[in-house]
């Protein structure tokens, strides 16, 4: 650079502005100073500029900095959050983290995501303060637990937690000073929050019925468990290019919805006489990211239970190593599979394995039982004689600190201690003796909970929305609500109708799987006034056998509208079935959207 040009780039720095042939050298010094940062054995930073070799990255990040050095040899720019990993790893930040809640401080952008890796979402403009999300293999814990969960809301957060569509819980409204505290009283607690957000895998789901579902093939819990501790004790697992969601399902009566995560094992029985193991296996599905218009993919292949972790082990490492580290959006799994193909996967993870995997045979595997879609909800018989579990209704997921404690206190002296929850944002208290049930019910009324509820509540499911989350558009809660309390005495429905609500693009209700999907967004009424919230709606989603993301039937419903749109639609729907016997998602499959769209727009509302 010439004097003039450095007089000028100083100029220039002072105001904010770059040439662009300024922007491309300092881009590419910046580039080359990452990357002399993070390289190991070098002789200092000049000999890399320079470029000499490089030595190869070593210890349980050199997976994810070998992926980052290849796209950065290559030419390619790494997104924002791969730069921020590079630069430091998050979970070398503690120290910093406990030294910003020492004074009561918010992180900046870059630290913000770094600490989501200690289950830390700072969630402002929405609320100045963190959320902290959990995690509990299967979404299984104890009745103490969820009371040591409670007292930390009401210690450290706004009084109140969210069961989410992951089985999960998390805790908002933590102020920067108690951050610290309530992510370690949390592992006082058995639980932790550790690797629950950015790009990392997240809460491993399993059967909510497992080890107490009399159809069950299989209990997931000890798979479930072995993934998740085999995750928290592997750093190398870490190095993800993007977030990553596993499900094992056991074929119990309530689904999982294990084909939207990244891998769904799915248990199947498989027949004797086809050169397999007569028994349980898991079937291997890939891709699943419903948000993206996608469901995990049958790969053809069966893994023995015992071999599931070491199975997935190797899915997660070939994403390491393949995953887009540039666009944010192609980040995901689904990406890599549509870019080099199943098979070439495969491929990848038997080297990894260093053996080939088993695949299935045609006749071998046998139709998995179906689930029931209101398992989750009222009193069921466990193949355990004389003890059933409870499906208990969580108003679109949102629970007290009192109702925590109540719901423990029930669990733990009528119960067998164990409270389950589901990514139907609900949960189940099991292990009720026959005769302690109408105790049990009483005392959750008294919580102003209910263990029965009607057609539309049993199936409505909502996202955080824009009370607690920058990307939501809508009050999704808060719109789920007033949905249900004025459809429900206008629409007598005699089946249950799913109802997702979710406020952006991540869809963490999975609009695209909902009967009725409804994703939130914002409407322009006129050129000179504020855009106001609402809906696109989507008809005829399914998950499992009836898999098909929902096709859009309305763009643009204000939110104040959705209750009437929605009470036209099944209304329509009652009017213009086969017969009673005709399911919702049926009707909505068997008619184009302009038929439907008829249909519903000739139906008056009250």
């Amino acid at each position: 650079m010439t004097t003039e040009a450095g007089q000028r780039s100083g100029i220039e720095t002072a105001t904010g502005d770059f040439e662009p042939e300024q922007k491309r050298y300092l881009e590419g010094f910046a580039a080359g100073l990452q990357i002399a940062k993070t390289a190991k054995g070098f002789a200092g930073s000049a000999a890399a500029l320079a470029g000499a070799p490089v030595a190869e990255p070593i210890g349980p990040d050199a997976a994810a900095l070998k992926a980052q050095d290849r796209l950065l040899a290559a030419g390619g720019k790494l997104s924002d959050p791969e730069k921020f990993k590079r630069e430091e790893h998050p979970f070398d930040t503690y120290e910093r983290l406990k030294e910003l809640g020492a004074r009561n401080e918010y992180p900046k952008p870059a630290d913000n995501f770094r600490w989501r890796f200690f289950g830390l979402f700072y969630v402002a403009p929405n609320q100045n303060s963190y959320m902290c999300r959990l995690r509990m293999p299967n979404g299984i814990l104890k009745a103490a637990q969820l009371a040591g969960v409670a007292d930390l809301a009401e210690r450290y957060g706004g009084g109140y937690s969210h069961v989410t569509t992951r089985a999960n819980l998390q805790i908002r409204e933590i102020q920067a000073a108690n951050a610290v505290a309530m992510i370690e009283a949390i592992q006082d607690l058995g639980l932790c929050s550790r690797g629950s957000g950015a790009d990392n895998i997240r809460n491993v789901t399993g059967t909510p019925t497992a080890g107490i579902d009399p159809q069950e093939l299989i209990d997931t819990r000890p798979y479930a468990r072995e993934w998740h501790f085999h995750i928290l004790n592997d750093r190398s697992l870490y190095g993800l290019p993007r977030k990553f969601n596993v499900g094992f399902d056991g074929a119990g009566i309530i689904p999982v919805l294990e084909d939207t995560n990244d891998i769904g094992f799915q248990a199947v029985a498989v027949s004797d006489g086809f050169g397999l193991a007569p028994g349980v296996w898991f079937k291997l599905c890939l891709g699943g990211i419903t948000g993206h218009k996608d469901f995990a993919r049958d790969t053809g292949v069966l893994v023995k239970p015992a071999d599931a972790t070491k199975v997935a082990d190797a899915v997660v490492r070939v994403f390491i190593d393949h995953g887009d580290r540039t666009d944010r959006t192609k980040a995901r799994l689904k990406y890599v599979l549509d870019k080099m193909g199943v098979e070439k996967f495969l491929g990848l993870m038997e080297e990894k394995l260093g053996r080939k995997l088993d695949r299935a045979v045609p006749g071998a595997v046998v139709p998995r039982p179906p689930f029931l879609r209101t398992a989750h909800i009222g009193i069921h018989a466990q193949k355990q004689d004389g003890l059933n579990w409870i499906g208990v209704v969580v108003p679109v997921g949102r629970l007290t600190v009192a109702q925590m404690h109540g719901l423990a206190e029930i669990a733990r002296d009528l119960g067998d201690g164990d409270i389950r929850l589901t990514v139907w944002q609900n949960l189940l208290i099991s292990g009720v003796p026959s005769k302690k049930l109408k105790a049990a019910q009483a005392k959750i009324e008294a919580l102003d909970l209910a263990t029965e509820t009607n057609a539309i509540r049993s199936g409505l499911v909502a996202c955080t929305g824009n009370t607690g989350c920058k990307f939501a558009a809508s009050d999704t809660k808060g719109h789920a609500e007033e949905i249900a309390r004025w459809c429900e005495t206008r629409v007598a429905l005699d089946s249950p109708v799913n109802i997702h609500l979710t406020g952006c693009h991540h869809s963490c209700a999975q609009h695209f799987v909902s009967e009725i999907g409804m994703l939130a967004c914002k409407v322009q009424e006129t050129e000179d006034s504020d855009p106001v919230e609402g809906y696109h709606v989507l008809i005829g989603g399914g998950f499992g056998p009836q898999a098909a993301l929902g096709r859009e039937l309305y763009r643009d419903v204000k939110a104040q509208d959705a209750p009437k749109t929605v009470e036209r639609i099944l209304k329509a729907y009652l009017a213009h079935r086969a017969s009673r016997e005709e399911s919702f998602i049926a009707f909505a499959r068997r008619h184009e959207i302009d038929a439907l769209k008829t249909m519903v727009e000739l139906e008056a509302v009250a």
